[in-house]
């Protein structure tokens, strides 16, 4: 299995112009076998409860190797703060789950089936381990460790077909802005 590579897109504080931004690829994509991944970086007990309604059975860890902790210990959260939470949901959490994260660094993936065919570039469809969005919303990068006052989309191609990040751009009316980048498992 490889990773998918990342190329941002879109950087803006407008958290709605972000989201829209995401809605009209998902438009353009194959969503059969839809996923959505959410991660965030939780320091506060107020913020862990709220992305903990939202995402109840979140699977956790600390985020500093000296503090070991985690949900598969059946530790407290509270008592391992900062930690680095992850779940996979419906898209129907997104909004609830961005609201609860508030100014904490988190990530939103959607995983679905395909790109579709970019015959203009050589390419057909995209897919198998090349087929995402990521929303990084208060940091700028992947890894969750580039605080930031805004938000930036991600598209995520297959190294060998990286002319399709430019061409995902260009369907939503942008470009890249950024380097092509492995992304996190």
């Amino acid at each position: 299995m490889s990773n998918s590579y990342a190329q941002p897109i879109l950087r803006t504080t407008d958290l709605s112009a972000a989201l829209q931004v995401v809605e009209q690829l998902l438009r353009i994509a194959d969503l059969q076998n839809l996923e959505v991944d959410f991660e965030a970086i939780i320091s506060s007990n107020c913020t862990l409860a709220s992305v903990q309604k939202v995402l109840p059975d979140a699977e956790w860890w600390t985020r500093e190797d000296e503090r070991d902790g985690s949900s598969a210990d059946g530790d407290d959260p509270s008592a391992h703060l900062p930690i680095v939470l992850r779940s996979t949901d419906t898209p129907e959490a997104v909004e609830p789950f961005l609201a609860a994260v508030a100014d904490s660094p988190a990530t939103v993936r959607w995983d679905f089936n395909a790109w579709p065919e970019a015959p203009e570039i050589g390419l057909g469809r995209g897919g198998a381990r090349g087929a995402f969005v990521t929303l990084c919303v208060n940091v700028r990068d992947l890894d969750l460790k580039e605080p930031a006052p805004d938000h930036t989309v991600f598209v995520h191609v297959k190294q060998i077909e990286a002319m399709r990040a430019p061409w995902l751009a260009a369907q939503v009316g942008l470009h890249v802005i950024g380097d092509l980048v492995m992304a996190p498992d």
